[in-house]
């Protein structure tokens, strides 16, 4: 048999195929998803030099790391110095409304960056999102995130140096759910929503906040995907068949 007709029955069952899931795609374009989110803290994963994390918070919207009890070497003076209180990360839920592929706030975020003791820190901060949609949705789903807190120690005299940050982990910033049988994904796309900007910062002794955007967006159905390969491979090899022709 031809390689030619081997592909063309193979093709005119991928048009069947891809019909359907062009036709999912089309269907989920038209949905709305509109809901409000919540979230609380999970217990933290301390670094390799956070020989003694303090923190409290877990299992609520606002969690406090590291210990400031202690003056710093640099400001322990006979005249004192000024305790400015631990780290702080304050998530506020936010109501949405989004369409597919639309990038929307979810919440806000408020980091307050104290001066605390080195070694008492932590590194890994789990995220558990909790997003209600109304109807005709109708779920609740609880998603899991990761942040990662990196402390400086403080030992520049530029204040731009001594800022600590907070990055979202892109390697846990996907999570799906399923509606009506259909397969969606929710991603935390950052702190802007133009551009991709997944880390923000605060500079000692200040209070940064900003907005959390995501987005929904589509799964494919395995049946699609698999048609688009084939139809590229059909592509190519009639492309080689053709050259060889003529």
């Amino acid at each position: 048999m031809k390689l030619s007709l081997v592909f063309a029955t193979a093709i005119s069952s991928f048009f069947v195929s891809a019909t359907t899931g062009f036709g999912f795609s089309g269907q989920a374009h038209a949905l709305t998803f509109s809901g409000i989110s919540s979230a609380t803290w999970g217990e933290p994963t301390p670094g390799s030099v956070d020989t003694d994390p303090i923190y409290t918070g877990v299992g609520s919207n606002t969690f406090n790391w590291g210990d400031s009890n202690v003056c710093p070497p640099s400001q322990n003076t006979p005249s004192g110095c000024t305790i400015t209180g631990p780290n702080k990360l304050t998530f506020n839920g936010s109501s949405f409304s989004t369409d597919i592929n639309s990038v929307f706030k979810i919440a806000d975020l408020t980091y307050f960056n104290g001066t605390v003791f080195e070694g008492t820190s932590v590194e890994f901060l789990p995220l558990n999102l909790n997003v209600s949609f109304s109807s005709p949705t109708g779920i609740s789903e609880v998603f899991d995130f990761k942040l990662h807190l990196v402390n400086t120690l403080n030992q520049a005299t530029a204040p731009e140096e001594n800022a600590d940050f907070v990055f979202i982990d892109t390697n846990l910033s996907n999570r799906s759910f399923t509606f009506e049988g259909n397969k969606y994904t929710l991603e935390l796309t950052g702190f802007n929503p133009d551009v991709s900007q997944i880390s923000i910062k605060a500079l000692e002794g200040a209070t940064a906040t900003t907005a959390i955007y995501a987005k929904i967006k589509t799964i494919p159905e395995p049946g699609t995907v698999a048609g688009l390969s084939l139809l590229g491979i059909y592509l190519i090899s009639r492309k080689k068949f053709l050259e060889k022709k003529y």
